[in-house]
Formats: structure tokens, C-alpha cells, sequence
């Protein structure tokens, strides 16, 4: 009995949209990250890019559960001494590129490996709005919504006062 071993040729990448209105953000981003490393697939290799590209809509509209859209942060560098820098969810998703805020999430679960990580990225398409431009590639719809009833729950604060 022989070991399968996918080869670079054998891949076949399939085209999905997702849309992400109303629906929880760790958990869309969690399926999408699956879809962009290939998991899905039988034919899974890890030192391969046998994931899918992924179209994102309404990246814009996404939810936070509980208070994250007000507590988490997120930091970068400018690279200066002292030159910390912070940022809310809600400022980025209020902002002018709301977008950032589902490739980030969806980034980070990518893992580490810088190569790997930057090439799988460049099969996800984000999009603040409804429309995009990929439709001659004819990508399939996947409904996130109706996959699981907490994708899209109502989501209420906890935050008191």
C-alpha cells in the first residue's frame, strides 16, 4: 500500500463566496481560514497551498460577540521609539477600511509560517460591500448562516450603565 502524496500539478483550486453579514466573526473566519489551507479537502498536504479561494462580502457588517466590538484592541508599531499604536474594533469597522478587521482574524489563524501564511492570503478576497468583482470564475456560495444556529445569533451586551 502506497502513501498518497499530492503533487503541485495535481492541485485543483475551486472558487467559493462567502457572505458574512450578521454572522459571528471568529466563527467565519475560522471556516474560511479551514477552506484557505485546504483542510476540507482529502487531499490535504501541509507543504502545499491546496486550499481555495475565498470571496469575501459584507466584510463590513460582520458581529462581534459581547463587548469585543468596544474592548478588543488591536496594536502595531511604527517601527519609531515609543511609536505604539492602538485601535479599537469599532473605530476600524466605523472607519474607512472595515475590512481589515476579517482579514486580521482570519490572518492570525493561518499560523506562523510566514511563506506559507502570505501565499494562502493571496486566495482570500475581501470586500466591504456586497458586490465584487469575481464573478467570471463562477465561485460557488457557501451560506455560513445555515450551517450552524450560533453562526447568526442576535448578540447582546453585557455591559452595564
Amino acid at each position: 500500500m502506497k502513501t498518497f502524496s499530492l503533487k503541485a500539478g495535481n492541485i485543483e483550486k475551486r472558487w467559493y463566496v462567502v457572505d458574512v453579514e450578521g454572522v459571528v466573526l471568529g466563527r467565519v473566519a475560522s471556516l474560511v481560514a479551514k477552506i484557505l489551507k485546504g483542510k476540507h479537502k482529502p487531499s490535504f498536504t501541509p507543504h502545499l497551498d491546496a486550499g481555495d479561494r475565498v470571496v469575501v462580502v459584507n466584510a463590513a457588517k460582520v458581529r462581534l460577540t459581547g463587548d469585543k466590538r468596544e474592548d478588543k484592541i488591536y496594536y502595531w508599531h511604527t517601527g519609531h521609539p515609543g511609536g505604539i499604536k492602538s485601535r479599537t474594533a469599532r473605530q476600524i469597522l466605523d472607519g474607512r477600511f472595515p475590512e481589515r478587521v476579517f482579514e486580521k482574524a482570519v490572518e492570525r489563524m493561518l499560523g506562523r509560517n510566514t511563506p506559507m501564511r502570505r501565499q494562502r492570503m493571496k486566495s482570500l478576497f475581501i470586500y466591504g460591500g456586497a458586490e465584487h468583482v469575481h464573478q467570471a470564475q463562477s465561485p460557488e456560495v457557501l451560506d455560513v448562516r445555515s450551517w450552524n444556529v450560533k453562526n447568526s445569533l442576535p448578540i447582546e451586551s453585557k455591559r452595564r450603565g
